[in-house]
């Protein structure tokens, strides 16, 4: 079981109305649920959904519940169900005794659905999906009563029961709710409580041939578990008179109160479901996990630690109001966490060949890196320093501008961890690029300071070409270019940028022998991942993110 998270009560309007429920003896115990639909992945928005939720049922004496709402068997499937509860227990929560499915109560909501026929509350409607939509009004329009509204009692009873015997073929009928045509809110328009659907459902296999919809079967669930505070988003608030219709009418065992909260909106990044189901159905991403993703299997699998999305979640709060916020914010959470856990390592992206000519052919040595520089207890490690080396290829420039500090001809650098070397030949192929450098070592430096007070002006991490081993490196950009992007049109917003792969990189031989999922940093280059396509002759490693914030001074480059 995971452990729970150690959480610090934050001040905002949902806390409040708890405490103040708690200070009135209104409840022994604070219930609330997290109540995903099994019909995707579970993203960033529902991190802070879930974060809210468990967070309240450690922060006040109660239980979190973990609820599938698995009304729609066309759309849902196993493989969700099994993601879901992984990324739940990833993100560091866990609902211990407390999983259930809107499924187990099929029964009694059947049941309820007769009484509210049988109160003349509910009628079964044969228009077509279209013909309810019209008739339904507009904002400003009021609704009109369906041709079949006045049905008897007994002529509904016996309709519905032979809908759920499975006699007539998808979207002949429905069940609708009795209440108002002309009701300001369209919610309360007669809405659909049953629809017909010949389907297979993962956990009751062909015995329904009807399926509650989500406005109703979601309040009396609440009801059945004893859920106290029923929280959602913002987009439900229009659904809660009509949630308190259904608690009022039936006879539920607890009457749960729903409050809404602003869901999380990110710049360079769409969370609707539907887009997210269209990124990886038509190839724009290699699948839900694909750490371009905004889903937390995606995060997960670039090494984003759950405890800077926790972090994030707690920094944006919880408002009653919508808002967009900068994609930055949840970068600079981990980048704070990544930077205070993360041992550092070695890697070249892209290298270039180094032949340091006054050092001895064969000789080799091993020379001592620090793992942490803010932690002394992660220790050390051994790197091997020899005559043939990788420098990055961006480290040397061949005619330098005036304020660039690395290697050139007859300038001189700092290796980490090193000596200090100089360039003192370039190696070019016959379409002149430069492939191979030669250099000179300082001796005298070993440790990288040099015992005649000489200063250089740039320290560049390196990797020894006999001890360093071949590795490919992706790096994850935005997968949208647009700040804004386009629901309706998301393919145009792409960014064409989005993954770079570098398939000659050079990483550390313990980097590469490693199993570890842990992220690492890779010095002056980022923090980096091993990544589950990795194969024992050829490590893989994905960038989870950059040092600093490049990418948005790139995009307005344009």
């Amino acid at each position: 079981m995971t452990e729970p998270v150690a959480t610090e009560v934050g001040r905002d309007f949902i806390r409040d109305i708890i405490q103040a429920d708690l200070d009135q003896a209104k409840y022994q115990e604070i219930v609330t649920r997290f109540p995903p639909e099994p019909n995707g992945y579970l993203h960033i928005g529902h991190a802070k959904s879930i974060a809210l939720n468990f967070g309240i049922a450690q922060e006040f004496p109660g239980r979190c519940h973990l609820r599938f709402d698995d009304t729609n068997p066309v759309k849902e499937e196993q493989e969700y169900i099994d993601s879901i509860q992984a990324d739940v227990r990833w993100l560091g929560f866990d609902w211990g005794k407390n999983l259930f499915f809107a499924s187990d109560y099929f029964d009694r909501l059947y049941e309820w659905a007769e009484k509210l026929i049988g109160d003349g509350l509910a009628y079964v409607d044969d228009q077509t999906q279209e013909e309810i939509r019209t008739s339904r009004g507009t904002l400003t329009e009021p609704g009109k009563n369906s041709p079949f509204r006045d049905r008897s009692v007994d002529e509904n009873l016996d309709l519905f029961r032979r809908m759920k015997a499975g006699e007539f073929p998808n979207g002949a009928r429905v069940l609708r709710a009795k209440i108002d045509m002309g009701a300001g809110n369209i919610n309360l328009r007669d809405p659909v409580l049953y629809r017909i659907l010949h389907a297979h459902h993962p956990r009751t296999g062909t015995k329904w041939s009807i399926y509650p919809s989500y406005d109703y079967a979601h309040g009396q669930s609440d009801a059945i578990e004893g859920i106290t505070h029923s929280i959602c988003t913002l987009e439900f608030e229009d659904h809660r008179p009509l949630y308190d219709w259904f608690i009022e009418k039936l006879p539920v065992p607890s009457k749960p109160h729903q409050y809404e909260f602003a869901r999380l909106n990110l710049t360079y990044t769409l969370l609707s479901k539907r887009v997210l189901t269209q990124l990886v159905r038509e190839g724009h991403v290699a699948g839900w996990d694909d750490p371009r993703m905004p889903t937390m299997a995606g995060m997960r699998r670039r090494g984003v630690p759950p405890a800077a999305l926790r972090e994030f979640v707690k920094r944006i709060g919880v408002a009653k109001a919508n808002s967009v916020v900068d994609v930055g914010m949840l970068e600079f959470c981990i980048r704070e966490e990544l930077n205070r856990t993360s041992q550092r390592r070695m890697g070249v992206l892209r290298p270039l060949k180094v032949v340091i000519e006054n050092y001895p052919e064969g000789q080799t040595e091993e020379l001592e890196a620090i793992n942490h520089p803010d932690d002394p207890s992660a220790g050390t490690r051994k790197i091997t320093f020899g005559r043939e080396l990788y420098i990055e290829q961006d480290d040397f420039m061949e005619n330098p501008p005036k304020k660039f500090f690395r290697l050139s001809p007859g300038n001189e650098v700092r290796l980490r961890y090193a000596y200090f070397i100089k360039c003192t030949g370039v190696i070019k192929n016959d379409s002149g690029e430069v492939v191979e450098l030669r250099c000179t070592y300082d001796p005298a430096t070993k440790g990288g300071n040099a015992p005649d007070g000489r200063k250089v002006k740039a320290t560049m991490h390196w990797l020894p070409a006999a001890n360093s081993v071949p590795a490919e490196i992706r790096i994850y950009n935005q997968l949208f270019a647009n700040p804004s992007p386009d629901a309706s049109n998301f393919a145009a917003d792409l960014n064409p940028q989005s993954l770079e792969i570098l398939a000659d990189a050079r990483v550390e031989v313990s980097v590469a022998e490693s199993n570890s999922t842990e992220p690492m940093q890779f010095e002056r280059q980022g923090y980096f991942v091993r990544d589950k396509d990795s194969t024992p002759g050829k490590p893989v490693f994905s960038r989870t993110i950059g040092l600093r914030d490049t990418f948005a001074k790139e995009v307005a480059k344009g």
